[in-house]
């Protein structure tokens, strides 16, 4: 089966979070690039910016609200924003997280928080928000970022797995709880991806054996081409050379 990835996508908003850098800066340029208008959220606003410059000059539509999405108050306004710019939301991709690497007896209460507040309770929390936009509507998509650490784990790494398999319980309630709506929810699970983040939490990879980028925005891209006759609940993406199955 060919896949075409050159679909349409203007007349549809998407929001991304994470979107500065690495996978989620990817799907804001992939989306962009098919016609997507789209707000860029992350908490660094120099780089924000020079990706909504690059999604510009390529031609695209997109716009970048800085946010502390660990804060409920940001999340707010960040939705005030988006409603007053957008209308609505028809993409919503969560794809901001964090991971500490410590020995689970190394770990403190704070560390929990700040995955589990990043990871986890921001999403919650930007779902409702979405949602409240999308139900009326009785349309839309919400694509979360897990990992494979949502179906597995490693040494120093048990906040990030845990936080990771909340993921995966969330997307799979909010699927259920919306389908009446005809929302439709995903979840893609990606093992190293060759970015910032995998260079701090997992130092021991060669960067010529991880996954690009542009293979998650793909597969976001595969999530929306599909037909209303067909979905996709999740996709578990693993580095070629590791383990199959």
């Amino acid at each position: 089966m060919i896949v075409d990835m050159d679909i349409d996508l203007s007349d549809k908003t998407a929001l991304v979070t994470g979107a500065s850098r690495g996978i989620g800066k990817a799907i804001a340029m992939a989306l962009a690039e098919r016609g997507a208008f789209v707000c860029l959220t992350a908490r660094d606003v120099k780089k924000l910016n020079s990706v909504v410059k690059e999604i510009e000059k390529k031609g695209g539509k997109a716009f970048y609200i800085s946010t502390d999405v660990t804060k409920e108050s940001d999340i707010e306004a960040l939705f005030e924003k988006v409603a007053s710019k957008t209308k609505k939301i028809d993409i919503l991709i969560n794809n901001a997280g964090s991971d500490i690497v410590k020995d689970l007896v190394d770990l403190e209460s704070k560390d929990y928080d700040r995955v589990f507040d990043l990871n986890v309770k921001s999403m919650f929390l930007i779902c409702q928000k979405a949602l409240e936009l999308m139900i009326p509507e009785k349309s839309g998509h919400i694509i979360n970022i897990s990992s494979v650490q949502g179906i597995k784990a490693y040494k120093k790494h048990s906040l990030y797995a845990a936080s990771k398999h909340a993921v995966m319980g969330l997307t799979k309630a909010i699927a259920v709880e919306t389908q009446e709506n005809n929302i439709r929810v995903s979840v893609i699970l990606p093992g190293g991806v060759d970015t910032d983040f995998i260079k701090i939490v997992r130092p021991d990879l060669d960067r010529k054996i991880l996954i690009r980028p542009e293979d998650i925005a793909k597969t976001v891209l595969y999530f929306l081409i599909l037909s209303p006759q067909a979905m996709v609940d999740e996709i578990y993406i693993r580095r070629s050379n590791s383990t199959p199955f």
